[in-house]
Order: C-alpha cells, then structure tokens, then sequence
C-alpha cells in the first residue's frame, strides 16, 4: 500500500488526506521509477478480497503506465505534480503548518525541474504544446511570502522546464498517437478489465446517439422549430454578470443539496458545502469541489467557482460566463456537488479500510458525478424547466464525444483538427474551445472516463433492478456501490453482493 502511495503522492495528499506526504515529491527520474515499482506487491495479500483486487488493480496500472509504456518519459503531466502547491490552499491544518510544508515542497522545484529535463526524452510536439501554457502558468503559483534564495531557484528551474517543452514543441515527434494497444492496457489495467476499444467505440456512438434524440426533445419544449443545437447555443447566452456567478451557484448548491436529501439518493447527506472562488492557483479551472478527504479532520467541503477576470477582453469574458448559464450551472452544480463529488466525497469518509480510503479510480469518481447529472433529470429535478435537462445532454455530449476522441487520435487516425471538427459538429462548442477539447486528448488519452464510468454504473443498475427485483431502490443501490469508496470499473459489481 505504501509503495503504490510513494507513486501517488500528489492524489493521495490531496484527494485522501495523506499529509504525510506534505513538502515531498515523486522521484520520476528513470532510476527513480524503477526503484519505486519494484516495491511494489511485496506485501502479503489482504484479507478483504475486494480490496486486495482493488489494490493489485492500481499496482498493476503502475506497472504498466511507469513501466512498460514508461510515460514519466512521454508525458509532462506527471511531473506537474512536482510543482503542484495548490492542495496546501485546502483548510486541513492551521495556515503556519501548511505554509512551512509549502515552502518545503518550492524547494525540491530545482530537483523536480532536473528529473523532468532529463527523463522526458520521448515527449512528442502536439502534447508539448498542448501542456505549455499550463506549464508557463507555474510561475503565477510561486507565493511572494517565501525567502528570496527560494524564490529565485524555484523559478530558474521553472524556466529549465519550460525551455525543455519549448524544444519538445518545435523539434518533437509531429504524431500524438498512442496506439490501440497501449490505450488499451492504459485504459483497462487500472480498472481490472480487458478493454475492446471497438466495442467501447461502438458505444460512444450509440450513446451519442441517444443524447442527441435526448437533447432534441428537451429544447423541442422551448422552440420546436429550430435545431437543438442552434436553441442551446442561443440559451446559454442567459448567464449572471461575473458578479453574480458566485450568488448564481450558492443557489443552485443549497437547492441540489435539499433535492438529494429529499429523495434519499445517497447514504450520506451530513457535511457542509461552502461556495467560494477558486484558489489564485488553479484559475485555470471553470468549478472543482475540494471535499474533506477520509484522513483529514472533519471540515468544509468547498464548490470553487471561477469568475471571469475583468481585466479579460470583452469577448472572452462573455464566452466564460456563458459557462455560468441559466441552463449550465445548474448541470455543473449537481456533478461537483450533489448527488456528485461532493456526496461522493462524505461517503468516502465512511468507507471502511485504508484502500477504500485512499486509492480511488479517476474513472469512477468522473463517471458517478456524470451518472448523478442524469439521475437528477429522471427524478424530477427541476422538470418544469426544460433548460435544466438540455443542461446536462449538452455536457454528457462534450463528455462522449471526448471518449470518441481519445479513441480516434490515439487508436485511430484522427487527427487534432479532426477532433475538433468532431466536437463542433456533435456539441455546442466551437472555435478555441472545440480545440481545446480536442487538444486535450493529447496528453490526457483516458479523459473519455466521465462517459465510461457512467455507462458501467448504469450498465450495473440495471443488473441490480433484475437481481434485486421488488427490493430495488435508488439509495441501496448506491449506498452498495459508495459503500466500495471508488472503485476500479471491473470490481463494481461487488456491490451486488
């Protein structure tokens, strides 16, 4: 347990509340890397067999992304957790403690920066690009309240790192594909399941398919007479001013927080959620939810919202607001807060055991908030407003059309400008923003797991309508399944049990 956690430091501190890990870093030098995974298993097995599947499952996807597709070589990801001072903003412990662990962690930036210059030597240009003004925007993240001498270094390394993608972006492999048999195992090993990519390809598009009809019906009740699309995109143009965002979400929070308790949709309804901007750090973010992770203290869960910043052109402005729309915020809101992140993360306090604790499927915790967007629209919320549905089939439509991205750009031969083109004729993005979603897909080949994770969930429901018969409901099916915390995709089925 402890070796897979030295490989996770950055998920496992902020996500599960491992401050033991507070000011240290992942060593991801080559000779660092093969040091950690051959610590790995050489525990004994435990005695919950659902956890040590669960455990083996995550040893096994280190394995595979560290060492046989050796990605710490590949992907500058990886080494941003190196950099990443944004989980010390977290409330977990008084401001002096978490400073000193901060100023810490600035300081291993110049050995992060030398592990990252030396061991990504295989990085190819469209990732570079793609990750570049992410990178560049470390800098904004160094604290002016930290000794000058650290500072300094901090940022020089900095620099090192950014001229090295600099290189990557103009001088690296044109071709950002994978392979489908990389994917495959990428995907797969992880969540302890054989992955057929035509298959789950196939299911992106029927799933598509049925959102489109979805979405159709919804805006139908608004203006029959014009596409779907053409209605949603005119909808969202209905938004707060950037002063009113903040007061827009506090709403909607405090309402899908009473609707989720209403009706019993999850086990746990305890906590509190405040809405609050997001951290200077990680503006980059529309909203995010930091919950009280299982081995903190109790404390506030946070909805981190992003205005736009005034200082913003116009047009910009307005295209980031209509991210706060009448007919998005709501959709967002019950994704980061309930029954989404922000249930699941109080049910994650109750899990019992350190592996249910601590080590969550990515796949998982995206594809249940992506479930509760449409279990909101099947019990009623908000019904006598069509905008709230359109809200969540335009989402869930940005979400499988990235499902079908990841697979064409690196099992297929679509191109980046070709995944745009995708997401502008499937979605209601278009321009910069279709781009970037396509661009993401680069250095982020499993970001299709928001719709995965929910078609497994759902695909699960209904095997449990048919085994439980008349006994079924709603909250036992998903206290069974929250009971397991998160779960990789091939192991939910425990929950029938």
């Amino acid at each position: 347990m402890r070796a897979v956690c030295d490989l996770m430091m950055l998920e496992v501190r902020e996500f599960a509340g491992r401050h033991e890990y507070d000011g240290r870093v992942p060593d991801l030098s080559r000779s660092g890397v093969r040091a950690a995974l051959d610590r790995l298993g050489r525990g004994g097995p435990l005695d919950d067999e659902h956890d040590e599947a669960h455990l083996a499952a995550f040893e096994a996807a280190l394995r595979v992304s560290l060492g046989e597709l050796e990605q710490h070589r590949v992907n500058p990801l990886l080494h941003l957790d190196g950099f990443d001072l944004a989980g010390y903003d977290k409330e977990y412990a008084p401001a002096e403690e978490r400073r000193r662990a901060r100023d810490t962690h600035l300081s291993s930036w110049p050995e992060s920066a030398d592990a990252a210059v030396s061991t990504l030597d295989r990085v190819n240009a469209p990732v570079a690009r793609a990750l570049l003004p992410a990178v560049r925007g470390l800098a904004h993240a160094v604290p002016a309240d930290v000794p000058d001498g650290v500072r300094a270094a901090a940022l020089e390394a900095h620099g090192r790192f950014v001229r090295h993608l600099e290189r990557a972006a103009a001088e690296g492999d044109p071709s950002a594909r994978l392979g489908a048999a990389q994917l495959a195992s990428l995907m797969g090993t992880g969540e302890a399941l054989q992955v057929d990519l035509d298959r789950l390809a196939e299911r992106a598009d029927v799933e598509r398919d049925r959102l489109t009809g979805l979405l159709a019906e919804a805006s139908a009740r608004i203006d029959p007479s014009r596409p779907a699309l053409e209605v949603a995109r005119e909808l969202v143009r209905d938004h707060p001013s950037g002063e009113g965002v903040m007061e827009a979400a506090r709403e909607v929070t405090e309402e899908a927080i009473a609707f989720t308790r209403e009706r019993g949709l999850v086990p746990y309804a305890d906590g509190e959620c405040r809405v609050g901007p997001t951290p200077e750090s990680r503006r980059w973010s529309v909203a995010m939810v930091t919950w009280a992770a299982p081995a903190e203290p109790e404390g506030p869960t946070w909805y981190h919202i992003t205005p736009p910043d005034p200082a913003w052109p116009d047009r910009d402005i307005e295209e980031w607001l209509q991210l706060f729309s009448a007919t998005t915020l709501p959709a967002i809101t019950v994704h980061e807060v309930a029954p989404g992140h922000y249930s699941h993360g109080r049910a994650l306090r109750e899990a019992v055991g350190d592996v249910r604790r601590t080590l969550f499927s990515s796949t998982f915790v995206e594809g249940w908030a992506h479930y509760a967007e449409e279990v909101c629209v099947e019990e009623g919320f908000r019904a006598d407003d069509p905008r709230f549905a359109i809200g969540v089939w335009l989402e869930a439509l940005v979400r499988v059309t990235r499902l079908a991205c990841a697979l064409g750009v690196h099992a297929g031969e679509m191109t980046v400008e070709e995944g745009a083109r995708r997401f502008e004729s499937d979605t209601h993005l278009a321009g910069p923003a279709a781009l970037s979603e396509a661009q993401r897909a680069t250095f982020d080949p499993t970001y299709g797991r928001y719709t995965w994770g929910k078609l497994e969930i759902m695909a699960l429901r209904e095997r449990a309508r048919e085994a439980w018969g008349a006994e079924f409901s709603l909250s036992r099916f998903h206290r069974a399944l929250l009971d397991l915390g998160a779960p990789p995709l091939g192991l939910i089925g425990n929950a029938l049990r």
